[in-house]
């Protein structure tokens, strides 16, 4: 039975409009936005098949590619790039967000976003969040991009770039893809060296985070290791 023969109280677009967003779950929100079904499947069905390919997560639904996301019954190239667009924009918005506000003075305040950002990449990646002298968001970069267990990052390649952004003090980030949080000791040893590399010239490196799946990001200076 297709969506429009349901009575119209269970209709996704109608109880959106009737209780507002928040009332639906992901897969009704996924159904509005995916339109229509398949053969045999409502939008609901579909939307629900899509986020159980990627463990029941917007999250990981957002890292998906654009091959993972139209290999799938129902969706196609067209859906799948509007998906990719639309997650894309919502990032865009929280970085504006992010921007316009004293969001960096507090380790808990940037979690959200960087777990958004990095936590189901495969790869190990390596960031900075480059701020001005209030703390405002100027710039983020990849800096380095490894393979799934180590990355290599270069304290000379981290003190340009703060040059280059004016900054006046950086948040640090990279993500562990086997899902395991805690800092290692090159994670500690390298944070030390970078911390001093920007202290001569004069960055302050306020926090470093380490993001694993749906684990809590470590905080560097919550621990006291900064």
């Amino acid at each position: 039975m297709g969506i429009t023969d349901w009575p119209a109280q269970e209709r996704p677009r109608e109880r959106l409009l009737a209780l507002g967003p928040e009332a639906l779950s992901d897969a009704e929100l996924l159904a509005i936005y995916l339109r229509v079904g398949i053969r045999g499947k409502s939008a609901v069905d579909l939307a629900r098949d899509l986020l159980q390919r990627h463990n029941g997560r917007l999250s990981a639904l957002a890292e998906a590619s654009l091959e993972q996301l139209s290999s799938v019954s129902g969706i196609g190239q067209a859906k799948a790039a509007q998906l990719k667009a639309s997650f894309e924009l919502a990032r865009r918005a929280l970085t504006e967000e992010m921007a316009e506000r004293d969001n960096f003075n507090s380790p808990g305040k940037v979690r959200d976003w960087l777990r958004l950002k990095l936590a189901n990449n495969q790869h190990e990646v390596f960031m900075a969040l480059w701020l001005d002298a209030q703390n405002h968001l100027l710039q983020t970069d990849l800096l380095f991009t490894g393979t799934l267990t180590q990355t290599s990052v270069y304290p000379r390649e981290v003190v340009k770039t703060a040059l280059a952004r004016n900054a006046a003090a950086v948040i640090l980030a990279h993500n562990h893809p086997s899902g395991i949080s805690e800092p290692s000791q090159a994670d500690e040893l390298l944070t030390t060296n970078l911390k001093a590399a920007l202290d001569m010239v004069d960055v302050k490196l306020l926090d470093h985070f380490i993001v694993a799946g749906n684990a809590q990001p470590i905080s560097f200076a919550e621990r006291g290791l900064i």
